[in-house]
């Protein structure tokens, strides 16, 4: 009887995923020429209500940041409702980490003296989603409240009620010594893989691939981390307490990497697990380590997207689903900043992911 229902969850799951952008619409979008022509192509997909309802505060390209954010959150409370029971835990803590997002942003606002006028159309949130239902904790009531605080102490403090103002609190003092969020960042992005890692150990059957991916994208992270440190000329003790436990690389191969004299000998370690020598060329003319991000991302979706998709009738075709929400978002807020900032679209394909 369980598998029936579940199985009826997971078709309406299916159905609803046909109206996921195609590649060719995708790269139509990269053809337009302004954030408000890529809104209007928009209207004619999923992304119709969302639109609607957002076009009397917002104009593009904040218009279609809040139309996808409130999308997604809705796509999120769908797989919530499709998951089976024993694998809900995992889904919600997976979910959480637009809690987390959503935090960082906040933060960072705060810290750079930003108004909630210029910082809530980030938010991924949605007023119409009931509290819980959507994976966050924190209810878009209370991220506005957390908008209206005068500084970033002030949002750690109303962060206490939360299972993150606790982890925050920790790293306080040292933000208080340095103005550097660095640590709070880290400390929450701990908070979050520790978690889900300790969830997915729970599910049963063939997650080991979910899994799989969860340490592939620690250890995206971590790469970022050591080539953020060497850049910022963090010393090795300091840098360690950036890693997060948990990865495809273990922590003494990162640190013994941290300490490779070139960039290009440093790129080769991670050859096992990440093919960078495509994004060492396009970091050596731009100088932006973004370059990076966008490789080991596009990496992990053509790696691990059809795999998922694979797998139907159990807990990982349900996070397929979450995840190739996530992917769209990603893709098309790629290509709304990059018309608005005026990038090439060789450039904005480029960037897409894809898999």
């Amino acid at each position: 009887m369980l598998r029936s229902s579940y199985a009826a969850s997971f078709g309406r799951l299916r159905a609803v995923s046909l109206n996921f952008l195609s590649k060719e619409f995708l790269r139509g979008l990269a053809r337009m020429k302004d954030p408000e022509e890529i809104a209007d192509a928009l209207q004619g997909t999923w992304y119709r209500r969302e639109l609607e309802l957002a076009a009397s505060v917002y104009r593009a390209p904040a218009l279609v940041e809040v139309a996808v954010n409130r999308h997604l959150v809705t796509l999120n409370t769908m797989a919530v409702q499709a998951s089976p029971l024993f694998a809900r835990r995992a889904l919600l803590a997976y979910l959480s980490r637009w809690d987390i997002e959503n935090i960082e942003l906040i933060l960072a606002a705060k810290s750079l003296g930003r108004s909630l006028e210029e910082t809530e159309s980030f938010l991924v949130s949605s007023r119409n989603i009931p509290v819980g239902m959507a994976g966050n904790v924190i209810p878009h009531s209370d991220l506005k409240l957390l908008l209206q605080q005068a500084d970033v102490e002030a949002v750690v403090n109303q962060l206490v009620k939360y299972g993150y103002g606790a982890v925050l609190l920790q790293e306080l003092g040292e933000f208080r010594r340095t103005g550097d969020l660095g640590g709070m960042v880290s400390a929450l992005q701990k908070y979050y893989y520790d978690r889900l890692l300790w969830e997915l150990r729970f599910l049963k059957g063939d997650e080991g691939v979910l899994r799989e991916y969860v340490r592939a994208e620690v250890a995206k992270r971590n790469i970022l981390n050591v080539l953020k440190g060497r850049e910022s000329g963090l010393d090795k003790e300091a840098f360690s307490r950036h890693l997060i436990e948990g990865g495809l690389i273990a922590k003494e191969q990162l640190l013994e990497a941290y300490g490779t004299p070139s960039l290009s000998e440093l790129v080769k370690r991670f050859e096992p697990w990440f093919n960078l020598s495509d994004a060492l060329q396009r970091y050596e003319q731009s100088d932006n380590l973004s370059e990076f991000e966008v490789s080991m991302d596009r990496l992990l979706v053509a790696g691990y997207m059809g795999r998922f998709r694979s797998l139907s009738l159990s807990s990982t075709a349900v996070f397929s689903f979450v995840l190739q929400a996530e992917v769209e978002r990603q893709n098309i807020r790629r290509t709304v900043y990059g018309r608005q900032y005026g990038m090439p679209e060789e450039y904005i394909n480029a960037i897409l992911l894809v898999g």
